[in-house]
């Protein structure tokens, strides 16, 4: 065992923090999955299956994109009314356990593990909730007696072939609210994400009958339109400042419909036709959360090809930097419509990898989310093939949020080094071990061109959870004279690099 290291350890004048892109390489991008459950579509693929079963089902996900060096998974815990985790505000999802208010057969706490596996493989985990949509059909018999379609008949607007929650009404967005705070105190997510389900997509002669509560809870006599807006914003405020108080590391970020508004309605939309748009139909306004920090990110569906005539993805790009303000803008492409969609543009090979080279080249753009995950599981591979080796080569760190201010931790002092046969055991003096996400492993490199934490010469990633110490396989440093290593936190901020020259460590007797 070797006390009191710190002669092999050296301060690198160069800071992991301000590293800037070389090129394609890029030290921090957003790369996550969408990985939906409602009906099953992602995960599990059916509900009341043992959980075994399921439990290997989202391995298979999270390990095919560990592969593609993602770092981010997006997980629906809320679909329609319901939980993927013990709940005292919501049954038990049916699409996890079979049925309704149903707890899976399992002594384990699935979503603490859906967690905590995503983490171990370097993951950022953000639980997905759809706050006002209360049912995904008419079946109402499916439903628990303690779903809040009986326990609160007087929330409830049938439109169209489903039930929603009413937004205007203040006793609905306190319990939203409360719903996120009862997640993010208990479980240790890394972001909450909303999808575009905010007042319902618009439905042809067919009237959202809010009319009563609009009359009864409008005291600052709005439009019925502006109103209905005010009723989102209230929300978006509410829930980011509740996650804020709870954690101020844990994101927010919001995934609105990709038009906000067309420019024939508007001067300040965008030079498209969409039938719909995130203002006017589901008034919604992510201009305005971004204009009052109400955010940390933005992912607007951008689900249409790059030359789309209503709806152009290229001019949607365009337009969402253009308008990017005070929080992360990342874009939503529409995998699953890969050689699966009437725009035959879709059944080139290269769409979607031009859509994310067109995001990279943006600079207010920051990252790429992926609807859905089984999108590219099943076929395609040489379109995962080509954004594996071309755009995904290396790994990447997902970004600070601007609303985010943190100074980090003083850098932790190497305690010992312990040899055993197959690896070597790392253990760190922390200022608080608890505020540590993950240990960065890189190596250093002969060539003084390179910066000692680029995204090329980076080993692997540890997830420290609530350790002061990580093993390290030799396997990994094998024939490698120095490494260095730095810790990011919860915040996303990375530590300066401690170089370690393992030539001197094994120049020295170890116990074993």
């Amino acid at each position: 065992m070797l006390k009191k290291v710190g002669v092999f350890i050296l301060l690198s004048l160069s800071s992991c923090s301000l590293i800037k892109h070389n090129g394609a390489i890029l030290k921090t991008e957003f790369r996550a999955v969408w990985i939906a459950t409602v009906v099953n579509i992602d995960w599990p693929q059916r509900g009341g299956d043992p959980w075994e079963k399921q439990k290997k089902e989202y391995l298979d996900i999270l390990n095919f994109y560990k592969a593609l060096n993602f770092n981010a998974v997006v997980l629906q815990i809320r679909t329609a009314g319901d939980a993927f985790y013990k709940s005292d505000l919501a049954p038990w999802s049916r699409f996890l356990s079979g049925e309704e208010g149903s707890a899976p057969e399992t002594d384990q706490n699935p979503l603490k593990w859906l967690i905590r596996e995503a983490h171990i493989r370097g993951f950022e985990f953000h639980a997905w909730l759809n706050p006002y949509r209360a049912t995904f059909d008419l079946n109402t018999d499916v439903l628990s007696e303690s779903h809040d379609y009986y326990k609160h008949p007087d929330w409830i607007v049938k439109y169209g072939k489903k039930q929603y929650y009413n937004p205007g009404l203040p006793e609905v967005q306190k319990h939203m609210v409360s719903i996120i705070e009862e997640v993010v105190s208990q479980y240790d997510i890394d972001a909450i994400h909303f999808d575009d389900y905010f007042y319902p997509y618009t439905i042809n002669n067919e009237v959202f009958d809010d009319s009563l509560t609009y009359l009864t809870h409008n005291p600052a006599e709005l439009s019925q339109e502006d109103w209905r807006r005010s009723n989102i914003d209230t929300l978006v405020k509410q829930v980011h400042q509740v996650i804020k108080e709870q954690k101020p590391w844990v994101q927010f970020g919001i995934s609105p419909f990709g038009v906000w508004k067309n420019i024939a309605t508007d001067p300040k939309g965008s030079d498209t036709k969409a039938g719909q748009t995130t203002y006017e139909d589901l008034f919604a306004d992510p201009l305005l959360w971004m204009e009052n920090g109400w955010i940390d990110y933005l992912v607007p569906q951008i689900y249409w090809s790059l030359k789309l005539p209503v709806a152009s993805h290229r001019i949607l790009i365009d337009w969402w930097a253009e308008n990017q303000k005070n929080s992360n803008l990342y874009i939503g492409n529409g995998a699953y419509k890969v050689r699966n969609n009437s725009d035959k543009a879709w059944d080139k090979m290269k769409e979607l990898p031009k859509q994310l080279q067109l995001a990279r080249k943006t600079a207010a753009v920051q990252g790429n989310v992926f609807f859905s995950a089984r999108s590219l599981m099943k076929g395609n591979e040489d379109v995962v093939n080509y954004i594996k080796n071309k755009l995904y080569s290396y790994p990447s760190f997902t970004p600070v949020s601007p609303l985010i201010i943190n100074k980090g931790q003083p850098l932790p002092e190497l305690d010992n080094i312990i040899d055993k046969d197959n690896y070597l055991k790392f253990t760190f003096n922390f200022f608080n071990k608890e505020n540590i996400r993950f240990a960065n492993i890189y190596e250093i490199k002969k060539s003084k061109k390179l910066p000692v934490c680029g995204p090329k010469n980076i080993i692997t990633q540890i997830f420290m959870d609530n350790s002061n110490s990580f093993n390290l396989g030799k396997g990994l440093i094998d024939q490698r004279k120095n490494i260095a290593v730095t810790f990011t936190d919860k915040f996303r901020k990375e530590s300066e690099p401690i170089v370690i020259h393992l030539s001197e460590i094994n120049s020295h007797d170890t116990k074993k």
